[in-house]
């Protein structure tokens, strides 16, 4: 491992417009260095006020992506996370908000000496601060900026990279810039001056980009590729072409064969072997040789919304390649099962309830469980789509009439779902509690670790007694309930023992039944996959390629 002084970093900014996909091609040249066995970091700097992306909505932002140590983050940490073996951390997303609360509590503590607090030097050296904390210990660090150049909100962080151009130099540093090149259909022409004028205002704030990596839904004509990089001032080499694909996780290959990661490891002087990919050419050959299809019923009330569930896409994805199996998505709005009928679900090969927040559509997600129970369609259960198995199985199956969540109904007869603080006394019994107290429930957030039940289906999916998943919830199932729906047939199947908290439910007369308290699709890539979900598609494959009678 090599020293903070040793590290190298890689600044990818994106011009022209917002979504063109920074996090996937700095993920892509992260796998790339990776697989040339250099040690890799990578850190998201959002340009956004809010501290983290924890209360931040579905609709505006996608999902909340959780580390192992509990960070709430920016989802582009999941394609970090999917594209490398290494995990992110707190330290991997830094936002404007953080930043400048970190100055605000110096300054408060007196550490500036009562001199004058500015955006220059402050907020860009603590910027620069945590972009060496976060490539601590790396022999490459890739740092992405949110937003776009140009953004009033991104130029401290654009400030502060020039900086660290200034000061690292050429040794320690380089830019790559993702711009757009779009093909203008009346005139059947490819248009390289939107490129130009990024470019252009990138070097208006001091940044001359060493690499170019332009966006297009074609192949780039080499006299396009010629007119950049004259025009950008940069190397015809260093104009990377990347077209629209059909899979992501071919998108490290394309790189390769333009020399991308050779262009990183000259610039920066270090021996590395040649990039190793036989473990993604398996990916994509595992993904063509798909020979069956299932189609999977997604129950959630952001259904409009694929980032909202982003992780979980990739999962099943992810699953499909394990499996050999196409994995068709159908959105389903849990709040359209309220009102129009549960027959939407009659062609699913599976049902899985996400994770949620919130009572719109909550009744939805229960008719959906009660359906895939008793039809014996394979159901899969994240955090409250768990929490959502067991209020059913409470109510329909163990007879406990009104049987709810304190998070939904403060008043229902049957708590099964509650904060800790409501429920949890030494001898078992329900606690109830004031609404005041109702709101203090702590967030569970990140790795921790789960026991298995020997007989479990779980169990023989994992092949371990023992594994570690991350979580992000606050309510959790009621002990005082587990003889209840033990009795009728429910199998406690992972428990924290800590502070006997039920982690997995299983349904062992049941198909394919499992619902879990932690969120498994943070901890899926390509190259591994994950037991939960590889078992949930393998069982729905099943169920498609020999079908049960109704």
């Amino acid at each position: 491992m090599n020293h903070q002084s040793d590290t190298r970093f890689v600044f990818v900014t994106g011009g022209v417009v917002s979504s063109l996909g920074k996090g996937i091609a700095a993920a892509s040249l992260a796998a790339l260095l990776e697989s040339r066995k250099l040690r890799v970091a990578m850190i998201k700097l959002d340009p956004y006020l809010n501290v983290d992306a924890g209360t931040m909505s579905p609709f505006q932002h996608g999902e909340v992506y959780v580390t192992q140590d509990g960070a709430e983050t920016d989802l582009d940490l999941g394609h970090y996370e999917r594209f490398l073996r290494n995990k992110t951390s707190r330290h991997s997303n830094f936002t404007t908000g953080q930043i400048y609360s970190n100055v605000l509590e110096k300054e408060r503590r007196g550490d500036y000496l009562g001199g004058t607090v500015q955006v220059i030097p402050h907020i860009t050296d603590e910027i620069k601060r945590c972009i060496l904390q976060g490539g601590e210990g790396a022999d490459i660090c890739m740092v992405e900026i949110g937003g776009t150049v140009g953004d009033i909100e991104s130029l401290p962080f654009l400030e502060a990279i020039r900086q660290f151009g200034v000061e690292y130099g050429p040794e320690r540093s380089m830019f790559l810039h993702l711009t757009l090149v779009p093909y203008i259909g009346s005139s059947g022409e490819m248009k390289t001056k939107p490129t130009q004028h990024s470019v252009k205002e990138l070097r208006g704030i001091g940044i001359q980009p060493d690499i170019l990596i332009c966006r297009s839904d074609r192949e780039m004509p080499a006299n396009e590729r010629r007119k950049i990089a004259l025009f950008c001032n940069v190397p015809e080499q260093a104009v990377i072409s990347a077209t629209d694909v059909k899979d992501i996780y071919t998108i490290p290959t394309h790189y390769y064969e333009q020399g991308l990661d050779e262009l990183v490891v000259k610039r920066f002087g270090l021996d590395a072997p040649a990039a190793d990919l036989s473990e993604w050419a398996h990916v994509i050959d595992a993904a063509e040789r798909q020979d069956a299809e299932v189609k999977v019923a997604m129950v959630g009330k952001y259904v409009d919304l694929a980032d909202a569930y982003k992780s979980v896409n990739e999962a099943l994805h992810h699953a499909g390649i394990h499996t050999n199996t196409r994995v068709r998505i159908n959105y389903v709005d849990s709040e359209r099962l309220e009102s129009e009928g549960i027959e939407q679900l009659a062609s699913a090969d599976a049902i899985l309830v996400p994770g949620g927040f919130g009572e719109r559509g909550v009744e939805g997600k229960i008719a959906a469980v009660r359906y895939a129970r008793e039809k014996g369609v394979p159901y899969l259960g994240i955090c409250l789509g768990m929490q959502i198995a067991a209020i059913e199985f409470a109510r329909d199956v163990a007879g406990l009439e009104g049987a709810h969540s304190t998070e939904f109904n403060a008043e229902t007869p049957h708590p099964v779902i509650g904060l800790v603080t409501e429920w949890h006394n030494p001898d078992g019994s329900v606690e109830q509690r004031s609404a005041q107290d109702r709101k203090g429930g702590t967030m569970r957030l990140g790795a921790q670790t789960c026991h298995l039940h020997p007989q479990s289906r779980v169990r023989a999916l994992y092949g371990s007694d023992e594994i570690v998943e991350r979580h992000r919830h606050r309510y959790e199932f009621n002990n005082a309930y587990r003889e209840a729906l033990a009795s009728k047939g429910m199998l406690f199947a992972g428990e924290q023992h800590e502070d006997q908290l039920v982690e997995i439910i299983e349904l062992p007369d049941h198909p394919w039944f499992v619902g879990c308290q932690f969120h498994p699709e943070f901890t899926s890539t390509p190259r591994d996959g994950h037991p939960l979900f590889r078992g949930f598609i393998a069982a729905a494959r099943e169920r498609k390629l020999a079908p049960q009678e109704a």
